[in-house]
């Protein structure tokens, strides 16, 4: 079965660990097959739809968590056994849908260089590793994922921009997933306070790794809009309007952002600077 057959079947897949072994799975298996990373012609052009069937599972996902407005989520103070272990969970649902996210991508658009990909069954394979990691460290503190309620904001602006991968690019990766970037020394700075080294290094891994998946979403956005004859800085409001994304707000982790691929530009944009 060709890659992007086995990305769309994968993620139909329920069960959360069987979803992330199988990702890791295909990636190895891709990367032995296609040491230069190349597909070809037909796949890449390849137009793939749901069947009928499919379509209301999708993406697969358990039972539990149950999903709520992100409103109805409670707080989540680290200080406790039990707040703790929902922060942790809460960063284990962003995980497990970022699986579901590159998952997405690789079999959703079609006429994409290879390397387009490539690059995002890396980015599927490296969510696996951290869902994970923190799902195993959850166990540890008596918890397992799926014990809290969570809230579906990533996998709607995945919904919305099902049409569109230039929007995709723009509002996921470098919007949605790139405000981790901001959040996880923060986040790191409360476990620290906790007691929590396991939690604090594993969160070092993953944000080692989203510099790199916010910078790859950055990447395939200006190649799109430089494909598209667009300028990416007026560009971006205008889709965050269109979609009604989150307009990011400071705090940022401007070193991060850069390190991923953004501008001075559009950092100042971030910030509200003329």
């Amino acid at each position: 079965m060709r890659l992007r057959h086995q990305a769309l079947q994968i993620l139909l897949i329920c069960d959360p660990q069987a979803k992330a072994t199988a990702t890791l799975a295909l990636r190895t298996a891709y990367v032995q097959a296609h040491p230069t990373a190349d597909l070809d012609e037909a796949e890449r052009q390849e137009s793939l739809e749901l069947h009928a069937d499919q379509a209301p599972s999708m993406p697969g996902r358990p039972a539990r968590p149950a999903l709520v407005s992100a409103t109805r989520v409670p707080s989540r103070s680290p200080f406790t056994p039990e707040g703790r272990a929902a922060l942790l969970h809460a960063i284990c649902h962003i995980e497990f849908n970022a699986i579901n996210l590159a998952l997405d991508a690789v079999w959703r658009f079609a006429g994409m260089p290879a390397a387009f990909y490539a690059d995002w069954l890396q980015v599927a394979a490296e969510e696996a590793e951290h869902f994970t990691l923190l799902r195993t460290h959850l166990q540890t503190l008596g918890a397992d994922y799926g014990d809290f309620d969570a809230h579906d904001g990533l996998w709607t602006m995945c919904e919305r921009t099902k049409d569109d991968i230039l929007a995709r690019m723009a509002l996921v990766p470098r919007t949605l997933e790139a405000r981790g970037l901001d959040a996880t020394p923060l986040i790191q700075d409360k476990l620290t306070r906790a007691g929590d080294h396991q939690a604090v290094a594993i969160l070092d891994i993953i944000l080692r790794d989203e510099v790199g998946h916010v910078a790859i979403g950055n990447r395939w956005f200006h190649h799109l809009c430089q494909e598209r004859g667009l300028d990416a800085l007026s560009l971006y409001p205008q889709l965050v309007k269109q979609y009604d994304a989150p307009r990011m707000r400071p705090p940022f982790n401007e070193a991060a952002r850069k390190a991923a691929g953004f501008t001075d530009d559009e950092l100042a944009f971030l910030l509200g600077v003329d």
